[in-house]
């Protein structure tokens, strides 16, 4: 029996298909096998002021609420725009995954802040070569302000991945979002009232190509600045390296691709020997 092209096509387009829903499900089942998080990190779908990401689905997410973690971030221990420094947040790291140079990077992201006027929370996302983890890649930056720009973060470090769109501002005062705690201090609060800086950005678009081969891994962060009375978090999604997930490993296709795969072959060989029969 001759095997069709448009057959072969058939098995190929279910099993892509079956790897690009495998990028939307990276937070379906929680935070993934092998991601630490530092502080407070978790998976939610549509709630209040932010809706369900691009590629459907939960998605994952840090907040300042209720972490007594310091993190380290682009502007942590600066003094720019703002009173204070970094008082407390939370970082996501994922695991491990290998990319060869000209690979593409992207991600979805909204940050939401319920705090206003000088106290300059902000948010991050940084690639890191794990053979040289002082060094990582800004992926994108977003901040509190009234005066400049939401995302990239206004007076923070120029992000190295090209952000859709570009800037952006919050949407004033749309702050209901679970993640931020009770409304006394976060969810649905706004501190110094609606225009000053407190809202939410919207999903927006990181994209980035890898420029060497190596080892590396996503940090996820978000840090409240000169506070902790106002709370800020930073939900992601739609995470792909060469337009697959990076969970268990770039280089491996998912289970459920394999799976599909495996079962359209048989499927051509069982219309094979009834052919023959």
């Amino acid at each position: 029996m001759k095997i069709s092209a448009l057959t072969i096509g058939t098995v190929l387009t279910i099993a892509l298909m079956a790897g690009s829903a495998g990028a939307s499900a990276t937070f379906n089942g929680g935070i993934p096998s092998g991601w630490v998080c530092n502080g407070n990190c978790g998976t939610d779908g549509a709630d209040g002021d932010v809706p369900v990401s691009p590629v459907g689905g939960n998605y994952g997410y840090v907040t300042t609420y209720n972490s007594s973690y310091m993190p380290t971030g682009p502007v942590n221990g600066g003094t720019s725009n703002g009173n204070g420094t970094t008082t407390n947040g939370s970082v996501l790291t994922s695991s491990t995954f290998s990319a060869t140079a000209g690979l593409n990077l992207q991600f979805y992201f909204d940050f939401v802040t319920a705090d206003g006027s000088g106290w300059a929370d902000y948010s991050w996302a940084y690639l890191v070569n794990a053979a040289n983890p002082s060094t990582p890649t800004l992926l994108f930056t977003a901040r509190t302000t009234v005066g400049g720009s939401s995302v990239p973060g206004f007076q923070m470090p120029t992000p190295a991945a090209t952000i859709i769109p570009d800037p952006v501002s919050v949407v004033a005062g749309a702050t209901t979002w679970s993640p931020l705690g009770p409304n006394s201090d976060g969810s649905g609060a706004c501190f110094g009232g609606v225009g000053n800086g407190c809202g939410n950005t919207g999903w927006v678009q990181s994209d980035y190509d890898i420029t060497t081969a190596g080892n590396y891994y996503l940090e996820f962060g978000v840090a409240n600045w000169g506070d902790e009375n106002y709370q800020t978090g930073m939900a992601f999604d739609g995470i792909t390296v060469g337009g697959a997930p990076i969970t268990p490993t770039n280089a491996t296709p998912e289970p459920a691709t394999m799976l599909l795969f495996g079962t359209g072959l048989v499927g051509l060989a069982g219309m094979i020997r009834r052919k023959k029969a």
